[in-house]
């Protein structure tokens, strides 16, 4: 009974208002307020859809207010330097301090808890290096292809023309072409705000075949060829899954197939097009290695990768032992992390399925080593990844270069305001709509993902330099360790299994891997055990 008046209060408390400021002439202004005001609350009153509005008419609106400003809230006002999910804002901090060209030293000692998980560190050497050269870069498909490609340490991991704005991926690329690093298209293809600025391309193709699709949604190696050969196009990436959504195919509504979008997919304007869980092109791992010699062939010798978030992990073997037994392989593998990137995702497939990328990575890394295979095929780590420390880390893990996808959206101004999926991204990143992305001027972006990707990477060779070795791949699991309690801690490889160069070849049964590589089948992905 006691929540009774609150039903009537406020429609007759506005009534009331609304009859005195009638009355008195000096209060007239007051009726543009108040007689919305009125009207809304009268139509909480008998409306029936939202209990609390019902109950608390007008009142009850102000729990909605305060979820659309919570995120806000909670960003600038009650998280400190080390809170914030998915990155902190001592991450992005740092990814906006070098994107702009700031200082972006910290003063007063780390603030992490040193005794506790949340701490591991690189061990460094009484005898730096100083003398390491100023960049590297690693060569992809050596050996196999007759268009190698040289690449940076650090690229633009997979963002589709669509989930981003069309300026988004124009400031990107542009970057990329400043900086000399390389773009992933996503698997959404290859859009003419890729191609006008002129950065080097990594094509994504996923299930959906963007850009190599025929009308009935199947693969087409004609318009595969077409693209793939394009000068502007240094690698293919065949996604089989990816950290934010693994194992789940993707609705696009024909509301957002626009004709710019459209134009680059290959599909018809307005029409709902599906990207289906699994690959029809191939059904096993013997097929999906042909496939792709097919594709490496098509593209006119450039390299052609693999994508995935690892999962059943005899799968990963069945692939290992289809390179053994048909002699092929792919160029390089990116290992995507369930740390999430920037699609949006089922929230039970983003908190509860696919493996993080330091398990995933060396999972991978312990496939091709223990098969004699690591020399053949590179790995590049994506999960997280937005400092030099973390590359670094992925070098010890056996990372031959790194990606990454929101610190690059950092760099463009996103403030992770977790709006992507809605198309209400206040800084123009991730939305269609052309007010939205009018704050986002590519000239001034663009300088920003060049210098932040540079800024990262010269922080890469800084801690090359102090750990006295010659490269990033010099780095081993040996020189990365992470506390076990406040009291132990020990080397990575003390903690987790690296297999040694051919061991699965030579003694399965002596490594944990055992039960999946007896599990696996050249010519299934089922387990057969």
């Amino acid at each position: 009974m006691e929540h009774i008046p609150f039903r009537y209060i406020v429609p007759a408390g506005l009534l009331a208002l609304i009859g005195l400021a009638w009355w008195w002439e000096p209060a007239h202004w007051a009726l543009w307020a108040l007689v919305p005001l009125t009207a809304l609350a009268l139509w909480d009153f008998i409306q029936h859809e939202h209990t609390l509005r019902r109950n608390y008419p007008l009142l009850g609106r102000i729990r909605w207010l305060m979820e659309d400003l919570r995120p806000f809230a909670q960003a600038y006002i009650v998280e400190d330097d080390l809170d914030g999910r998915p990155f902190s804002h001592q991450a992005r901090a740092l990814v906006y301090a070098r994107a702009k060209g700031d200082l972006d030293s910290h003063p007063m000692g780390t603030e992490l808890d040193v005794y506790s998980d949340e701490y591991e560190w690189l061990s460094h050497s009484i005898v730096p290096k100083p003398d390491v050269p100023e960049h590297w870069r690693v060569v992809v498909g050596a050996g196999t292809c007759s268009q190698p490609y040289s690449s940076a340490l650090l690229n633009i991991s997979a963002m589709s023309f669509g989930s981003l704005s069309a300026r988004a991926i124009e400031a990107l690329n542009a970057g990329a072409a400043l900086g000399g690093f390389a773009h992933n298209t996503g698997e959404g293809a290859i859009s003419r705000y890729h191609r006008s600025p002129g950065g080097d391309l990594i094509w994504e193709l996923g299930s959906g075949y963007f850009g190599a699709r025929r009308p009935d949604g199947t693969f087409d190696p004609d318009q595969f060829r077409d693209n793939a050969r394009d000068a502007q196009v240094k690698m293919i990436e065949i996604k089989l899954s990816q950290g934010a959504k693994p194992g789940h195919g993707g609705v696009l509504p024909g509301a957002k197939v626009t004709r710019e979008i459209a134009e680059a997919r290959g599909v018809p304007v307005g029409e709902t097009v599906t990207s289906p869980a699994a690959h029809p092109a191939f059904a096993t791992p013997i097929e999906m290695l042909e496939w792709l010699a097919e594709l490496r062939e098509l593209s006119g010798g450039k390299p052609v990768g693999l994508k995935l978030c690892v999962g059943q992990p005899h799968e990963l073997f069945a692939i290992g032992k289809a390179m053994l037994e048909t002699g092929l392989h792919p160029d390089f593998i990116t290992v995507d992390g369930a740390e999430g990137g920037t699609g949006a995702a089922p929230l039970e497939l983003s908190n509860s399925v696919g493996m993080p990328l330091r398990e995933g990575q060396i999972m991978v890394r312990n496939m091709l080593v223990g098969l004699a295979l690591k020399e053949k095929v590179k790995i590049a780590a994506s999960g997280k990844l937005h400092s030099g420390a973390q590359l670094a880390k992925a070098f010890a893990l056996g990372a031959d270069w790194c990606n990454a996808a929101r610190p690059f959206m950092f760099a463009l101004g996103c403030v992770q305001s977790m709006n992507c999926h809605k198309g209400t991204c206040p800084t123009g990143v991730a939305t269609q709509k052309a007010w939205r992305q009018r704050g986002l001027v590519v000239e001034d972006k663009a300088p920003r993902v060049a210098r932040f990707q540079r800024q990262t990477v010269h922080s890469l060779r800084e801690i090359v330099v102090a750990m006295g070795l010659s490269s990033p791949w010099e780095i081993t699991p040996h020189d990365m360790r992470e506390r076990l309690n406040g009291a132990r801690s020990d080397a990575i490889d003390r903690i987790y299994t690296f297999l040694e160069p051919g061991q699965l070849l030579e003694d399965p049964d002596a490594t944990p891997y055992a039960p999946h590589w007896h599990a696996a089948r050249a010519d299934t992905f089922r387990r057969t055990q």
